[in-house]
């Protein structure tokens, strides 16, 4: 016994050696650079212009149907008006009707040119919401610290915020080598089938290969991270896939007087509850785990720790990470039911009950493995079909090596010097799945500073953002160009 448990004792003590010593040899990949004091932006004056842009409800609606014409091109003529600059130098080219794509030519147009992208859609606010806005959703309410609206965070403060960086540098009389083109789909919220694939196509058929693209998605959260004091730069390299499935029960129906075992809706709410009972397995990969090797170096001793050894403590963090809507989107493919019809009358059984589930798909699940995964669990008696034209594999995943990340690296190293950059996995969708094979340096991000509280308002009621960090956005935009036009 006494031999056993100083084996044991001398394997605990090198379990110990090894995790401390694995969490001393981490590296920052964190870089350093001079901050900028050549680019001022009036952050007010710029945050109006944004809050005039909210004003006008360029709502994609379900299905891409009833564009709201008036309002997108009362936007374009917006656009016009505020950013005379651009609107000179550049060249503005409307695509199917309502997607916008700039080009700024550079002096050297051998070089390979750089993708900005944006949307000018957003998505409605729900029927009976409209009573808790604070401001109501299209008022674009300007207080000391906010601008109040519908597209302040998702998605018309990255269309605004990169005029405004051009328009500045324009006025700095700047001239980028590279050719720089900013494309501005308007279907983003139903999938960018019409917008940001028509702008794809078009570019394709020119020959246009972008030496990266940028596009919104990631963010810099704030008090998000357990034991990370400084604000995370969040720069998605990847995101999930997406996938709607509908679900069918059917029965007889009749008389609610003598109902069967179970109705078309009982079937159909077991197996809408037995998909929210058995969740796709969670894995820390990819993305992800990169993500996690960023964030270890700048963590306090015992998260350190933790996050060096992902060879032995990855089962903790899954189960951590399932408690949090956030962190669990990160981990896995997530299920999420979102309609569910059935019935017309109280007294009446339904001949069909209907629900939708969507699932964003984790890098390595698939349409068909989720397909599978629904079928294996919702057993016989409920129709499974995949709907929607917004369905999209998951993205290949962008290098955190290449020259075009540390780019973006250095430049948020110059604008948010106390910032922590990571890789990280896009939980949602955005127009790059149109434009992957245009690039393998896929980037999305945006660096609005949100605190897990404000997750809820994107898509939400009260979106908003704050006046001084839209003049962050602008800035680290201009810089962005700067560093990246050469």
């Amino acid at each position: 016994m006494k031999k056993i448990l100083a084996v044991l004792g001398f394997l605990l003590v090198l379990l110990i050696v090894v995790l401390l010593l694995r969490m001393i040899l981490v590296k920052s990949y964190q870089v350093q650079a001079p901050p900028v004091t050549d680019l001022t932006i009036d952050a007010r004056a710029a945050a109006g212009r944004l809050a005039g842009a909210i004003r006008f409800p360029t709502v994609s609606h379900e299905g891409g149907a009833n564009v709201e014409a008036a309002a997108f091109q009362g936007l374009h003529r917006y656009l016009q008006q505020s950013f005379p600059r651009v609107h000179a130098t550049l060249t503005r080219e409307v695509v199917n009707g309502y997607s916008l794509l700039y080009t700024w030519k550079g002096r050297r147009p051998e070089l390979p040119p750089v993708l900005l992208m944006s949307h000018q859609d957003v998505v409605p606010v729900e029927p009976g919401t409209e009573k808790d806005w604070t401001h109501p959703a299209f008022s674009g309410f300007m207080d000391d610290s906010w601008v109040w609206g519908r597209g302040a965070l998702d998605d018309k403060v990255g269309v605004l915020g990169l005029l405004e960086a051009v328009e500045t540098l324009l006025g700095k009389g700047f001239q980028p080598d590279r050719t720089i083109y900013f494309a501005f789909g308007h279907d983003e919220e139903v999938g960018g089938k019409n917008g940001a694939a028509e702008i794809a196509k078009l570019l394709a058929q020119r020959g246009v290969k972008p030496d990266f693209i940028l596009d919104e998605g990631g963010l810099i959260a704030e008090d998000a991270i357990p034991g990370l004091k400084r604000p995370a730069a969040m720069v998605s390299t990847a995101e999930k896939g997406y996938l709607s499935v509908e679900l069918v029960a059917r029965s007889e129906g009749g008389h609610s007087s003598m109902p069967p075992t179970h109705s078309a809706i009982g079937t159909l709410a077991a197996a809408v509850e037995s998909l929210e009972n058995h969740q796709m397995p969670a894995r820390i990969e990819g993305a992800t785990r990169r993500s996690y090797q960023y964030l270890a170096p700048e963590m306090p001793f015992g998260p350190r720790v933790i996050l060096a050894n992902l060879w032995l403590f990855s089962p903790l963090l899954e189960r951590q990470a399932a408690a949090d809507p956030a962190a669990n989107a990160r981990i896995r493919t997530t299920t999420a039911p979102t309609i569910f019809q059935g019935g017309i009358k109280e007294n009446v059984l339904p001949h069909e009950a209907r629900a939708v589930v969507n699932f964003r798909i984790l890098p390595g699940d698939t349409i068909q493995s989720v397909l599978r995964h629904v079928r294996d669990t919702v057993g016989t008696g409920i129709r499974v079909s995949p709907i929607g034209d917004a369905n999209s594999e998951p993205s290949p995943e962008s290098d955190v090596r290449a020259p075009e990340f540390a780019l973006i690296q250095r430049t948020l190293a110059q604008t948010f010097p106390n910032a922590v950059v990571s890789p990280n996995l896009l939980s949602g969708g955005t127009d790059t799945k149109r434009y992957l094979s245009l690039s393998p340096n896929v980037y999305r991000f945006v660096p609005m500073r949100l605190k897990p509280a404000d997750l809820k308002r994107i898509h939400g009621t009260n979106e908003r953002v704050g006046i001084a960090n839209y003049g962050e956005i602008v800035r680290f935009y201009a810089q962005l160009i700067r560093n990246g036009a050469v």
